[in-house]
């Protein structure tokens, strides 16, 4: 089974932290990251998709993919 998933965040460390600890679980980067202004906010956001392979589980919608 293939999952994905779009990490989001605001433009600082909790960011890179977030997406360093998905490729530390065996998440890999998918894509370029992507970068825009939030304007209800008035700050810039980050996102990053990933992907990770599983051997011997079928995927379920219920599942937490960040447990995965």
């Amino acid at each position: 089974m293939k999952l994905y998933r779009f990490l989001t965040g605001p433009d600082d460390a909790t960011f890179c932290h977030k997406v360093t600890a998905a490729l530390n679980k065996g998440w890999s980067l998918e894509g370029s990251p992507t970068y825009a202004f939030d304007a209800a906010t008035g700050t810039m956001k980050c996102g990053q998709a990933v992907v990770k392979k599983v051997r011997g589980k079928k995927y379920d919608p219920a599942m937490k993919l960040s447990e995965q």
